[in-house]
C-alpha cells in the first residue's frame, strides 16, 4: 500500500498541528518497520521542512509541494502533485484538503474553533467563505474523519452534519519531555528571568477571544483580595486582543500579572513544575494540551467546565469552574489553594491521567483507521 501524508505543517515543537503531524509520521514509520512487506510512505512537505527532513529508510519518500494553506497553489498545483504520486490513500492531518482532489483520503479535525469562535481575525467574508468551503469539503468527501475528542466529534456532527459512524475519536499524546523536576534549583533561573517572586498561577497558550483571558484576570483581581499570588501568562501578545492587557490596567494589577511573551520549551516545563496551580479558563477546545502537560509536570489544574476540557482532563482529576463567572473562577482557585490534601490528591490523579495519553496509541489507532478506509 502507498500511503501519503500531508506534512505541510510539520514541527517538533511541543504542541499544535505541526507536532501532531511530526508524531504521527514517526509512529507510522515505527509500525511499518515491524512488517516484512513494508508499506510505502510519501510525505508531502513545504520548505524549509522538506530540506530538513531526512527519510529514515527507503520505504519513505519525500516530495516538495510548497503550497501554503488557502492558496491557489494548494487548490491547483497540489492535487496534480498528489495525483502524480498515485497514493492508495492520503491522510490529511488538517482540514485543508484541496477541493479538486478526488482520490481516497482520511482527515483529522482538531477543533471547530473558527466555526464557533471566529474571533477578531477572521472578519473578511472571503476568509470565512474559504474556511467553510474547505472544512465542509474535507469532511464530506473523506473516507473516514478522525476527531481528537468526543466533543470535537459531536461538533462535527452538529455543525458539519457528518454521520457520526464516519467519525473516529483518537486522542492526542503528551510528550515525555513534560516531566516532574525534583530539584527546584533547575527552575530557579527561569523564575528569576521572568521576575516571579511569589507562588503563582499559570496560564500558557495563545491569546484568542475563546481563551477567555480577561475573565481570568478579573478573577485574579477578586482572588488577590484574599491570597498573595502572582499570575503568569505566557504567549505572544496579540494586537487583535488589547483587552488582555487593558484588563490588567483596569484592576491595577501591573505588579502582580507577569507577561512572559513566548518562552523556550525548557522554560515552559520549568513554569509548569514551579506553578502552584495551572488555570485554564478557555471557552472552547478541541482537545486542550496545556492542562494535561501541567498534570504530567505534577501541578494541580483548575479549569473551565466547557467543551472537551472535562472529557480530556477527567472529572475526578481537576477542579472545574464556570468560565463566564470570574467569581466562580476565583472561588475554585481559592478553595484549592487552601486545601493541601486536595492539592496532593489532584497531583497524583492528574499525573496518572496525563500518562494515559501517548503518541504511540494515537499512531497505532490512526494506522488502523487509514488501513480500514481502503476496504
Amino acid at each position: 500500500m502507498r500511503i501519503g501524508i500531508d506534512c505541510r505543517i510539520f514541527s517538533s515543537n511541543f504542541t499544535g498541528i505541526g507536532r501532531y503531524t511530526h508524531e504521527l509520521v514517526k509512529e507510522l514509520i515505527k509500525i511499518n518497520d515491524q512488517y516484512k512487506r513494508k508499506h510505502e510512505f510519501v510525505l508531502f512537505f513545504n520548505q524549509p521542512e522538506y530540506s530538513k527532513y531526512e527519510p529514515p529508510n527507503l520505504s519513505i519518500k519525500k516530495v516538495l509541494v510548497n503550497a501554503k494553506h488557502y492558496s491557489l497553489r494548494e487548490q491547483l498545483a497540489f492535487p496534480k502533485i498528489l495525483k502524480k504520486e498515485n497514493c492508495d490513500i492520503v491522510h490529511f492531518p488538517h482540514f485543508n484538503v484541496p477541493i479538486l482532489y478526488r482520490r481516497p483520503y482520511t482527515v483529522t479535525i482538531h477543533d471547530l474553533t473558527l466555526s464557533i469562535y471566529p474571533g477578531h481575525k477572521m472578519t473578511k467574508w472571503y476568509h470565512r467563505l474559504a474556511y467553510h468551503l474547505t472544512i465542509k469539503n474535507a469532511t464530506k468527501k473523506a473516507k473516514r474523519v478522525i476527531a481528537v475528542s468526543q466533543n470535537t466529534k459531536n461538533d462535527i456532527v452538529d455543525h458539519l452534519h457528518i454521520p457520526e459512524e464516519k467519525i473516529e475519536v483518537i486522542y492526542n499524546g503528551i510528550s515525555d519531555k513534560f516531566t516532574l523536576i525534583e530539584d527546584p534549583a533547575i527552575t530557579e533561573k527561569t523564575l528569576k528571568k521572568y521576575k516571579i517572586t511569589k507562588q503563582f498561577l499559570l496560564y500558557t497558550g495563545v491569546w484568542r477571544s475563546h481563551k477567555n483571558l480577561p475573565r481570568l484576570i478579573e478573577a485574579f483581581a477578586i482572588l488577590r483580595k484574599n491570597v498573595d499570588l502572582q499570575l503568569v501568562i505566557t504567549g505572544k501578545p496579540d494586537p487583535h486582543y488589547p483587552e488582555v492587557k487593558d484588563t490588567v490596567v483596569k484592576y491595577d494589577l501591573q505588579n502582580d500579572v507577569i507577561f512572559t511573551d513566548l518562552v523556550e520549551e525548557d522554560e515552559l516545563i520549568h513554569l509548569y513544575n514551579a506553578a502552584h496551580t495551572y488555570v485554564f479558563p478557555s471557552l472552547y477546545e478541541g482537545f486542550g494540551f496545556p492542562p494535561l502537560e501541567s498534570m504530567k509536570c505534577g501541578t494541580p489544574v483548575v479549569a473551565s467546565n466547557r467543551s472537551s476540557i472535562p472529557e480530556v482532563c477527567g472529572q475526578e482529576n481537576a477542579i472545574f469552574f464556570d468560565p463566564e463567572s470570574p467569581q466562580d473562577i476565583a472561588n475554585k482557585i481559592e478553595s484549592l489553594y487552601k486545601d493541601a490534601d486536595l492539592q496532593a490528591e489532584l497531583v497524583e490523579k492528574g499525573h496518572r491521567r496525563a500518562s494515559e495519553f501517548t503518541w504511540e496509541k494515537m499512531g497505532r489507532h490512526t494506522y488502523e483507521v487509514i488501513k480500514r478506509s481502503l476496504n
